[in-house]
């Protein structure tokens, strides 16, 4: 199993804390978000190498990191990849990053993807326990509670079977308050479908998208994340996350 870690994206909401800097490699709780996120994906057994793809501005900034980055007993290494993009103008979008990857290294086997700002409080090792069981594409869930900040996200409705029956985007009217996030498992079987998606000329940029076009061709599941989890997008849910994240270690 082969893992992806999108991280190309200019987060202009952040500025002026991400003009020299990439987001996912801003601290949170005294280190990097992207060792969070390889902190929880760690335990997941399948996962053999990892690709982290970012963009031509912020190539070097990962390379360093990178060739400092210690981490005892991570079972898998790592590549970083560059998509090439400059400035928001010109970005291959999260599902366009997801297939520059797979095109590039030829990957032929399942794939976990997530994205590079997203923080758990838990690990994510029953993910891929779940996602090996189901055999079929899953994204994780995390229930916001509110059905007005679900209209920044996207809802989704699911049958007795946690499988999708809705999926929208930044919904107007929203029914429910379960929200899919940026974690999800592609079989190697639905690989073509991706590429399928990118060659119709589809939106390539929220990954929520490929989600929404899958969704009624294969069967799609879902799996609720344990514990908290925060996708920083701004300041205020960037000093949260220290906040809190500072909170859990102590």
């Amino acid at each position: 199993m082969k893992l992806i870690i999108l991280a190309a994206g200019y987060a202009t909401r952040l500025y002026p804390l991400t003009l020299k800097q990439p987001k996912p490699l801003l601290p949170v709780a005294g280190k990097p978000m992207m060792e969070h996120v390889l902190d929880n994906v760690a335990d997941i057994r399948y996962i053999d190498q990892a690709y982290i793809v970012t963009n031509a501005t912020f190539d070097r900034h990962f390379e360093d990191w990178a060739a400092s980055y210690k981490r005892p007993n991570l079972e898998f290494s790592f590549t970083i990849v560059n998509d090439g993009s400059t400035d928001d103008a010109n970005k291959l979008g999260a599902i366009g990053d997801m297939n520059l990857v797979l095109t590039r290294h030829e990957i032929d086997d399942d794939i976990i993807v997530i994205g590079g700002d997203n923080l758990f409080s838990h690990d994510l090792s029953a993910f891929g326990d779940y996602c090996k069981q189901k055999n079929s594409p899953v994204t994780g869930v995390y229930d916001v509670g509110d059905l007005e900040q679900i209209k920044k996200y996207n809802a989704i409705e699911i049958d007795a079977d946690d499988r999708i029956t809705f999926f929208e985007e930044k919904p107007k009217e929203p029914k429910s308050t379960l929200t899919g996030i940026a974690l999800y498992y592609y079989p190697r079987a639905t690989l073509p479908l991706i590429h399928e998606y990118i060659a119709g000329g589809n939106n390539p940029d929220q990954p929520g998208r490929l989600v929404q076009w899958l969704y009624p061709r294969v069967p799609f599941y879902v799996w609720r994340v344990p514990g908290l989890w925060y996708d920083v997008g701004s300041i205020e849910t960037l000093e949260e996350a220290n906040r809190v994240f500072g909170e859990l270690r102590s």
